[in-house]
């Protein structure tokens, strides 16, 4: 039996992007889990996920789903949902999100509309190696409530 090779996590960040081009990439990728693209006012990272990092974040969205049935939450699980506002000139995919909150006006809907529809009221980041854009701003300006990071040794929330 050979062992997975299981790469880092690979950054890169692109200078003067247009929404127009961030667009076309989201559309390119969209049945991908990886990678995952930050765009913040010009800037574009692209990241590609470690093994370590998915084992992270798929353990801490199902610790919340644990605590939600234990104290019989309603909770519903967007997992890596692309966010986007383009009079913003933002957008991103969390690592996971959860609407708790706004749980009924989210209900059966295969797509979100910042638009019309209100942003996740949790997100989750597991930021194993460091990010090169600092999504907690664009986290406070789409009206995200809470926060949950985890950097591999200890977990921060903000909210």
């Amino acid at each position: 039996m050979r062992d997975v090779l299981s790469l880092p996590e690979q950054r890169v960040v692109l200078h003067n992007v247009s929404w127009e081009t961030y667009e076309r990439l989201l559309v390119e990728h969209i049945d991908c889990s990886s990678p995952r693209f930050t765009f913040d006012h010009g800037e574009l990272e692209i990241v590609t996920l470690s093994a370590k990092h998915e084992r992270y974040s798929r353990r801490i969205a199902d610790l919340i789903g644990a605590l939600a049935d234990e104290m019989d939450v309603e909770v519903e699980d967007f997992g890596s949902t692309t966010y986007k506002r383009q009079e913003l000139e933002r957008g991103f995919e969390p690592d996971s999100c959860f609407y708790v909150h706004n749980v009924e006006r989210v209900l059966g809907k295969d797509r979100i509309d910042l638009a019309f529809d209100p942003p996740p009221d949790l997100v989750v980041e597991a930021d194993i190696t460091r990010p090169s854009i600092s999504k907690l701003p664009m986290f406070a300006e789409f009206g995200i409530p809470e926060v949950w990071r985890f950097d591999g040794e200890r977990s921060r929330f903000s909210g």
